[in-house]
Parts: C-alpha cells; sequence; structure tokens
C-alpha cells in the first residue's frame, strides 16, 4: 500500500481542520512557557496552505509539498514558519516528480524534512523542542521499514512515539526559543511545537487508516 498524491492533500487539509480545532489548546500551551502565539499561527498558517491547495494539488508530491512549506514560512509568524517551513521544503527534495509513496520514500521524506528542520533550529535530544518528537518519529519509520511493516503499521508506530516524545518534553528544560529564559521554570510544561507535530503525525496516520 502507498500513500497517494490524493492523500497528502487530504492529509494538508486535515492538518488544516485539526490546527483550527487545536488553536486555543497550543495557545494555551504557548502562553505558559512562550509568546503565547503558537495555535494562532499554526491556525493561520494552515489555514492558508488549504487555501492555496486547489492551484496546485494535481501536481507531483514535491511540489505540493515545497508550495506548502513556502506558504508556512510567508504566513506564520515566531520560530514557527521557518523551522515548519523547513520541514516541507527540505522533504520535497526526495518526493520531487513522484506521485505516491511506498514506506522506505516516506521515511526519506520525512527524515530529510526532520534534516531541515535541525540545521535551522541547531535542536538538540532534551532541548525541548518539536525535534524531541520528530526524531523518535523518524526512527521508528526506519524500524518499521527493516521490520517489514505496512505502511499504515508504521504510522501507527511513529504516533506512538510522538505521543511519547510529547509527554517526554514536559520533564525538559527548555534551552531553545523563547521558553529557555524560564531556565527550570519551563520544567512541567508540555512543548507546544512538539505538540504541533504529533497532531500532524495524528492527522497523517488517520488519512492513511481512512484509505
Amino acid at each position: 500500500m502507498a500513500l497517494t498524491k490524493q492523500q497528502i492533500v487530504a492529509w494538508l487539509q486535515r492538518c488544516g481542520e485539526v490546527f483550527q480545532q487545536q488553536r486555543d489548546f497550543l495557545t494555551g500551551l504557548d502562553t505558559e512557557i512562550g509568546d503565547g502565539d503558537h495555535g494562532l499561527n499554526m491556525h493561520r498558517g494552515f489555514s492558508k496552505v488549504v487555501e492555496k491547495l486547489p492551484s496546485f494539488a494535481d501536481k507531483d508530491i514535491g511540489f505540493i509539498l515545497k508550495n506548502t512549506g513556502m506558504t508556512l514560512l510567508s504566513s506564520v509568524g515566531g520560530a514557527s514558519g521557518p523551522l515548519f517551513g523547513s520541514f516541507f521544503i527540505r522533504a520535497a527534495q526526495s518526493t520531487a516528480s513522484l506521485e505516491s509513496l511506498e514506506l522506505p520514500e516516506l521515511y526519506r521524506m520525512i527524515k530529510d524534512g526532520v534534516d531541515g528542520v535541525t540545521a535551522r533550529g541547531k535542536a538538540e535530544p532534551g532541548d525541548k523542542t518539536m525535534c524531541d518528537v520528530w526524531r523518535p518519529v523518524v526512527a521508528a519509520l526506519e524500524r518499521a521499514q527493516g521490520e517489514g511493516d505496512t505502511l499504515a503499521a508504521a504510522l501507527d508506530h511513529a504516533l506512538a512515539e510522538a505521543r511519547r516524545g510529547v509527554e517526554e518534553t514536559v520533564g525538559m528544560q527548555a534551552r531553545k526559543g523563547r521558553a529557555s529564559y524560564l531556565g527550570e521554570r519551563s520544567i512541567g510544561h508540555q512543548d507546544p511545537g512538539a505538540t504541533s507535530v504529533m497532531l500532524m503525525v495524528e492527522a497523517l496516520a488517520a488519512t492513511v487508516h481512512q484509505g
């Protein structure tokens, strides 16, 4: 079973719905340790992606992802725009001209995207950032690939790791971004960027299971 171009589009549309629904929750998380605008920014960014999707939904997957990244880069404020934008722009490189993705190609797409985020944000494991969710997701997809899992099963494993990663950010002290200014007071709070990544992985898994 492959992830089709149509499912990629459906995933992005679902992300738009999710970030609309979770806007206040994410903003609440960010109010505790950041600027208090993460939920608003993610909602605005993915609303703009959904608005623009019809103009490039018939293109190849790489084109869709690149334009998604450029849209997020230009419409999302704060650190989230460059980081989420970088994810999609880098993910577009290995998917250029592709109309569907088998598990190895999905793994490469997400790994490349995460490498882009890491290069942009310079985050290390345990810094209490979105990378504390992205890295376990990549590792889960790599393991699933080695074990011959289906794409759907691989995403279920990745989602489980994403949820665990979000929970683990609660006990971390932030070392990047606005939250790092709080020092030890950042401990005990869930990272909003990591939560957004988990929501994106959850949306992708749901899209695949829906067929």
